[in-house]
């Protein structure tokens, strides 16, 4: 059997060279030109198929074997986030505001790596392996942008995978779940509208501000009184906009928040509670309440055979007894690409208490062990194996 393992080993430094520079020049979603760029030039120098501008800004490259067989997707995200960098390391980002806080400049990293690694079977592989470079992750479209553009036609997948680095777990481990492993999330944005005026004299305003602050309340007990225990389903409320001065009662006051949830009659449950609370509770001050709602991504679903056949190559990588399973609230775009071929989503450790980095995800100080990279190729490389490659 193929050692992906120490095949992945051997390319470290180039797994870092790439990391490293991707972290330094971060892009913001379909704004990723230079990272696309780079991408497409090392895909073509491996002997893929390359097309670029997939999406605006994504990046296809084919594997083709010499004999037919299943096309396997691997889809890796490339956008970074609005974040200003704390950490004090010479691959710093060199953009202000601009940070890869959320592991993207791994990913491809790793995509690149699984790329160089299997273009040296492609003389054994029975079928094609579909590397996805996929901009806009971030809640900005970029799944639903490259499938608009055929990113899963000319040739349609049979089977998808991803992964994501992941400060949540030590590195060493694997989390592979069947079933839902990630939440679906979307958006409410809820105004309250009541009467200004000046904020000596409250009594003739009717004050949204006051309103607001008991709807915060209020929406904590949905969760808590509404749904099965055993169930999971997150309301939370981030983003509070009212006012323009000290001493003056706004008009109206904005309430913007997430709900995350495995379960649609969950989701929709939360969504009418939701505004059946802020319509109340406005009321009860005198105020008026609206919502609009906006569908961001659905839960993640991992199919039964492709989640094993992970499973089974994380095992052969990392040790039985490093494989667990788990679930997240946090949310992924890849479930539109699940929804239309069977995949899976899997989590590769990457914290390391010992030497500090442990910070999470989106966090201004983010950054993570790059010999997660390692076993992130090696998993990623034999499960594809499974599928295109004899032998193995």
């Amino acid at each position: 059997m193929t050692d992906f393992r120490q095949e992945a080993e051997i390319i470290f430094d180039e797994l870092v060279h790439y990391r490293r520079d991707f972290h330094r020049y971060p892009e913001l979603g379909f704004q990723e030109t230079r990272t696309a760029g780079i991408v497409a030039e090392s895909l073509s120098s491996m002997g893929l198929k390359v097309q670029a501008g997939i999406g605006k800004t994504g990046v296809i490259g084919l594997l083709e074997g010499l004999r037919d067989g299943p096309t396997v997707l691997l889809r890796f995200d490339m956008d970074a986030l609005p974040v200003e960098e704390e950490n004090e390391v010479d691959y710093a980002s060199q953009t202000i505001g601009l940070m890869h806080a959320c592991g993207h400049d791994g990913h491809m990293a790793v995509g690149l790596g699984v790329a160089r690694v299997l273009a040296g079977y492609r003389n054994q592989i029975a079928g094609k392996v579909k590397f996805l470079f996929q901009p806009a992750e971030e809640g900005l479209g970029g799944a639903l942008a490259v499938m608009a553009d055929r990113a899963l036609e000319n040739p349609k997948p049979d089977v998808a995978m991803a992964l994501h680095l992941w400060n949540n777990i030590p590195i060493g481990q694997i989390r592979v779940t069947t079933g839902p492993t990630m939440a679906a999330s979307s958006i409410f944005t809820l105004t309250v509208k009541g009467k200004g005026g000046h904020g000596a004299a409250p009594h003739k305003s009717v004050d949204p501000i006051l309103a607001a602050a008991h709807i915060v309340a209020a929406l904590q007990s949905i969760v808590s009184r509404n749904v099965d225990p055993l169930q999971s389903v997150v309301v939370t409320v981030g983003q509070i906009s009212a006012g323009t001065t000290f001493n003056v009662i706004p008009e109206e006051a904005e309430l913007k928040g997430t709900v995350r949830s495995y379960n649609n009659e969950l989701h929709r449950l939360a969504y009418r509670r939701l505004l059946e609370m802020a319509q109340n509770m406005a009321a009860a001050f005198r105020c008026s309440a609206t919502m609009e709602t906006v569908a961001i991504v659905p839960t993640v679903v991992n199919a039964s055979e492709p989640a094993a056949a992970v499973r089974e190559a994380a095992t052969a990588i990392v040790g039985e007894e490093n494989v667990i399973a788990g679930q997240t609230m946090e949310a992924e775009d890849m479930g539109f690409i699940l929804e239309e071929v069977p995949g899976c989503y899997f989590f590769v450790g990457s914290a390391n208490d010992e030497i500090g980095l442990n910070y999470p995800h989106h966090h201004p100080r983010f950054d993570f062990d790059e010999r997660a990279m390692i076993y992130g190729v090696a998993t990623m490389a034999q499960a594809t194996a499974h599928y295109v490659l004899n032998g193995n």
